[in-house]
């Protein structure tokens, strides 16, 4: 069966590597992560992906740590460096063939972040991971996501995250909360429900660009999100 989408950009929140623990990674998580992104490769879908860095470090308040925020931002970007390390590392064990970006230079260990550069090699059926979110403090990584994904032309934002769509209120907090299966931006923005940060949704909003709000922790549901199946919840005008 042929995918439905040829291009996509999967944004995983650095949060999620962490499986259980409260800090770090868990090999195991990046492995089913790895397969899952293999498995969808082999069907032919050129694959990006950028992950956040909050398992590692998180933007913290001036007044706590006496670190600015444009200072702040570089360490987290960095820490964003180190995931995308991580993952290429566990698809190259898993046999895909991968390049690590970045947005900040650091040439022993990553290229250059370069828009051209980059769409050949998903052309050439390379996983492409984006580190170092935009390079600018001020950018969450979800922005970075929405960048790279207009910027190379794909055809929808898959997000990554612990639960399973887009909830009328935290499904986590709130077991009367209802799940949508489809929502257009505009009612997100009505109904002030949190998908990503506000200037990452314009991005997509502006660019009609689509983003799929599904559960990663659960094995094969990148591949059935890739192949058309309703999972998770759309989010398209």
């Amino acid at each position: 069966m042929l995918p439905k989408y040829k291009r996509i950009l999967l944004k995983l929140s650095g949060e999620s590597l962490m499986g259980d623990k409260s800090f770090g990674m868990d090999p195991n998580i990046i492995e089913q992560y790895a397969r899952d992104i293999k498995g969808i490769t082999e069907l032919g879908v050129q694959v990006a992906v950028v992950i956040g860095g909050g398992n590692i470090y998180r933007g913290m308040n001036e007044k706590d740590t006496g670190i600015e925020r444009a200072h702040g931002d570089y360490m987290g970007m960095l820490a964003t460096v180190i995931n995308g390390m991580a993952m290429q590392a566990m698809l190259e064990k898993v046999g895909v063939y991968t390049r690590l970006q970045s947005a900040i230079k650091m040439e022993q260990i990553a290229e250059p972040y370069i828009r051209r550069r980059a769409i050949r090699h998903l052309e050439k059926g390379r996983v492409v991971i984006f580190g170092a979110g935009t390079g600018n403090p001020y950018f969450t990584t979800d922005t970075a996501g929405s960048l790279r994904a207009i910027e190379i032309q794909a055809d929808v934002i898959l997000k990554g995250t612990r639960v399973d769509g887009i909830y009328t209120a935290d499904p986590e907090k709130d077991k009367t909360a209802k799940k949508y299966t489809k929502i257009t931006f505009q009612e997100c923005i009505s109904k002030n429900l949190k998908v990503m940060d506000m200037t990452a949704f314009t991005l997509c909003m502006e660019n009609g660009l689509p983003i799929i709000v599904f559960d990663m922790n659960k094995p094969g549901n990148l591949h059935r999100v890739v192949s058309g199946e309703k999972v998770g919840t759309l989010v398209q005008d």
